[in-house]
């Protein structure tokens, strides 16, 4: 296999090259394109210090340089430390963006060129970094000595068949925080390793990762602050090569409402409620077959609610393991505890030492007798103890220790006889007692976020006595006195307080009778959030706000819940439809859920925005609720049709898509005229719905006509939501017509879709991609774009649409000989949407009628039909691998 560089003839390789095991080192300049594109004249300077300073490094430390790629270079060492020694050098003096990749192997030299595997794998991991980061893959890790590597984990690389377990190398005067790996893991879950080392655990967690290898439900429990949930996440980091589809962690803590837990962890998974089932018999039902390993984190004040949930899932999965934290255990069946203990006399002390250091250094080291008992007093409770190493900046041990004797009374003598959550709660009283007033004001106030805030939102909560920079100083001083964290990887950074110190923080907030004016102040300030995301989200940058919607989930569901609970529509009115207008283009259907409750109460009042909740609560067809969407649908256009508060961007033209499923695809194209002359315009959005309702509807040629200037005019908007969407439109007449002149707008919409984050409109390009890319034939190109489609929508619940892509899989399997499979999915699939969207479904069938025979398809078809989501689709996926197979097949 060659190095996948092209040879440049412009220079001699200097020095000897290696043979034999060889490490290689590669690299590239980050975001060289734009460079080249925005200043060439620059970018040709720069180029130029790039090459001398990389040649120099490389040859300095007996490198043998073999290969130019323009922007790269790659490198061949007959020492491992020579290439890690080059990459430091030459890090430290470039200007550029430079990513490097180094890994080692048995590689063949013929003609100055080298060829063997390792040199993909260098490529590889090279290409997953990011600029000024020095990657080193696993078989050269090993070979090294004396070198700081951090290790970020196996990672599934593009063309690399199994996971490569890659390492950050770290040294001074070069970056050490950088964004995730650019890996193919990113939809294999939401666990991201914990960057502090675990300390006093090792034993522990191999201990429980073997338990929970043979037993599918594992409960860590303990007194809050024992370190539970630190010890959860470094089991599940273990255990992430164990599960294929992923490891996923729900943090319940945000979750203040039992009855919200399953909406939760389904908004987390992208889950939605299916027809004839409760959310919690939906998401297990979407987790059957799935090899996953979920962590519930904080249940002890859901516990009923949660362990109905795993319950539900262990009942209809055998493949999914669960471990959880909670201060007890929930009472499942299948349960297996594990008690959670407090850290001995050794581990606990290493822990105040490792902390305290981090603070001052040295405070602690020479002072061992007091740092023991110290943790002692403290019962080797790891969060007590941190509380205590962190006023090592102000105070000595001896301060520290004689505090602890007047301030923790209740720890000498009779402390056996109290529960451990007493002993926490004084060790958070203590903490909390030594803050100003002005810190305990604004800890009180930040107890009321879910799942993180910040700077903006502390304001929003503190009072307008405080001005942001005396916010930010009392969150540093927070910060500091470890009752705030602080995630600083992001470009906005995000506090969070452990959820013990959260609890105690909200007692202090109700007991001085401020709890309502915060709640009211936290949801109206994500309220007044909606100019400013739906400017955001209006823009080239819109995939910052699908990020930000993600981020802040749980806090517009506590928004939401607060100001539904206490009668402010105006408020709850506008979380839900924007965040509703929001989570269509994601896939994310929760405030689909909030629209819907809101409407009863805005058609009391006639609230202005009754017509935009119509709209997000009309998604609900997708959720396979058809009939309340149909509904939703006929009274919003009323409401849009007395020009009373349209819904912004022209999203009206959404209501009749429930016409679709119910086979009726042409009302939803005369509803958007309609629409189009009330506002006397030409809106893209509006357009490219009555393309979808033509072309739906069989008006093939009066489809292609109106789309024509349609992707200009979405083009022209700068919204990737529109652009994408009116691509999708116009481009899905010209399939439907055997053209194949949509094809590169296809793609290129595609691409943009993925890069801004539009889910929703990936998926229909990826169908229209397959269908463009099996005109003739059926090839791997369209089985991949299908399969992209298929995951989307089982991965979000999205009920309501998957049978348009499975009836594409059924005609494609028919086509390369499949046909027994090709008459069961069929049978799934057979609905109005799919006969609408794919008009040679039917002639599909009939074919198969031919060739199976009638009873033998109608007792195939019979059995397609009576699967549930997750099992056609989970049988669609290894149709699909078979299909692969066939078409791999000599002809």
């Amino acid at each position: 296999m060659t190095s996948g560089l092209s040879a440049d003839t412009s220079f001699v390789p200097a020095g000897v090259p290696p043979t034999g095991v060889v490490t290689f080192l590669f690299t590239d300049i980050e975001g060289s394109t734009r460079r080249w594109e925005s200043d060439a004249d620059a970018m040709r300077v720069a180029l130029a210090c790039h090459d001398k300073v990389l040649r120099a490094a490389i040859e300095a430390h007996d490198g043998f340089v073999f290969s130019h790629s323009g922007d790269g270079l790659a490198a061949a060492f007959a020492s491992p430390s020579a290439a890690v020694d080059a990459a430091i050098a030459a890090q430290r003096e470039l200007e550029l963006p430079v990513r490097m990749g180094i890994a080692t192997g048995e590689a063949e030299l013929r003609d100055g060129d080298y060829f063997g595997t390792v040199l993909n794998r260098a490529a590889r991991v090279m290409a997953a970094g990011h600029g000024r980061q020095i990657l080193v893959a696993e078989s050269t890790a090993v070979l090294l000595d004396g070198v700081e590597l951090l290790n970020l984990g196996p990672k599934r690389l593009r063309d690399v068949t199994r996971p490569i377990t890659i390492f950050q190398l770290r040294t001074q005067g070069l970056p050490c925080d950088f964004p995730p790996l650019r890996s193919l893991d990113a939809d294999r879950g939401n666990f991201r390793p914990v960057g502090r080392r675990l300390v006093g655990r090792d034993d522990e967690v191999a201990r429980i990762a073997a338990v929970l290898r043979t037993n599918r439900f594992v409960t860590l429990t303990g007194v809050g602050g024992v370190g539970k949930t630190r010890l959860a996440l470094e089991v599940a980091g273990c255990l992430t090569n164990d599960f294929t589809d992923g490891v996923w962690v729900f943090e319940l803590a945000s979750v203040a409402d039992a009855g919200a837990v399953a909406d939760s962890v389904a908004a987390i998974l992208g889950i939605a409620q299916q027809p004839g089932m409760s959310m919690c018999d939906s998401v297990a039902a979407v987790l059957e077959n799935r090899k996953r390993l979920l962590v519930f984190d904080n249940c002890e004040h859901v516990l009923d609610a949660t362990a109905g949930l795993v319950e539900a899932i262990l009942a209809k999965s055998s493949t999914v393991s669960i471990l959880a934290t909670s201060r007890e255990g929930l009472g499942v069946a299948e349960e297996q505890i594990w008690p959670v203990r407090s850290l001995s006399d050794d581990a606990a002390a290493e822990l105040f030492v490792e902390r305290a250091g981090s603070i001052a250094p040295g405070a602690a080291v020479h002072e061992m007798d007091a740092v023991t008992d110290i943790c002692r007093r403290l019962d080797g409770i790891p969060l007590a103890i941190e509380l205590a190493a962190s006023r090592v900046s102000v105070m000595t041990l001896t301060d520290i220790r004689d505090r602890l004797d007047k301030r923790f009374n209740l720890l000498v003598g009779s402390r056996r006889s109290l529960e451990r959550h007493q002993t926490l709660r004084h060790a958070v009283q203590w903490s909390y007692d030594l803050l100003s007033a002005e810190e305990k004001r604004l800890l009180e106030r930040c107890s009321v976020f879910a799942g993180g805030f910040d700077i903006h939102s502390a304001c929003a909560v503190a009072g307008p006595e405080y001005d942001e920079f005396a916010v930010v100083d009392l969150l540093e001083s927070l910060v500091r006195k470890s009752l705030l964290t602080v995630d600083r990887s992001e470009q906005t950074a995000r506090f969070s307080m452990l959820e013990t110190v959260r609890q105690f923080a909200e007692e202090q907030l109700a007991s001085c009778g401020a709890a309502e004016e915060v709640r009211n102040a936290h949801a109206r300030y994500f309220a007044q959030l909606e100019n400013t995301m739906l400017s955001l989200w209006d823009s080239p940058e819109q995939r910052y706000a699908y990020r930000w919607l993600a981020l802040e989930l749980a806090n517009l569901r506590t928004a939401f819940r607060w100001a539904a609970d206490s009668g402010d529509i105006d408020v709850a009115a506008t979380i839900a439809t924007y965040a509703g207008l929001l989570g269509i283009g994601v896939e994310s259907y929760e405030p689909m859920t909030w629209a819907e409750e809101m409407i009863e109460l805005a058609v009391a009042v006639n609230h202005p925005r009754l017509s935009s909740l119509y709209v997000v609560a009309a998604v609900c067809w997708m959720a396979g609720r058809l009939e309340n969407a149909l509904r939703y649908a006929e009274a919003g256009a009323a409401v849009v049709a007395r020009n009373e508060n349209a819904p912004p961007y022209g999203m009206e033209g959404w209501l009749g898509a429930a016409y679709l499923p119910a086979g009726e695809p042409r009302r939803w194209a005369e509803l958007c005229h309609a629409q189009l002359e009330r506002r006397g315009d030409n809106h893209v959005y509006i357009r490219g719905c009555r393309v979808f309702g033509l072309s739906f509807g069989g008006l093939v040629d009066e489809a292609i006509e109106a789309a024509k200037g349609l992707v200009e005019a979405g083009a022209a908007t700068r919204n990737p939501y529109m652009h994408t969407f009116a691509i999708a439109a116009s481009t899905f007449p010209l399939h439907a017509k055997g053209s194949d002149a949509g094809l590169e707008d296809c793609r290129e919409g595609l691409a943009m879709a993925l890069d801004s984050g539009n889910r929703f409109n990936a998926s229909i390009l990826a169908l229209g991609m397959a269908r463009f890319e099996a005109l003739e034939a059926v090839t791997p190109e369209a089985l991949e774009h299908l399969t992209l489609v298929l995951r989307n929508y089982h991965d979000s619940g999205n009920v309501g649409s998957i049978r348009s892509p499975l009836a594409v899989l059924s005609t494609f399997l028919y086509r390369v000989g499949l046909y027994e499979s090709a008459a069961i999915i069929s049978g799934f699939s057979m609905s109005p949407l799919a006969q609408a969207v794919l008009p040679e479904f039917s002639t599909s069938i009939a074919h198969l009628r031919t060739v199976l025979g009638d009873t033998t398809y109608e007792s195939l078809a019979s059995r397609g039909e009576s699967m549930s989501m997750a099992a056609v689709a989970e049988y669609a996926y290894g149709e699909i691998d078979h299909a692969r197979a066939e078409l791999d097949r000599p002809s």
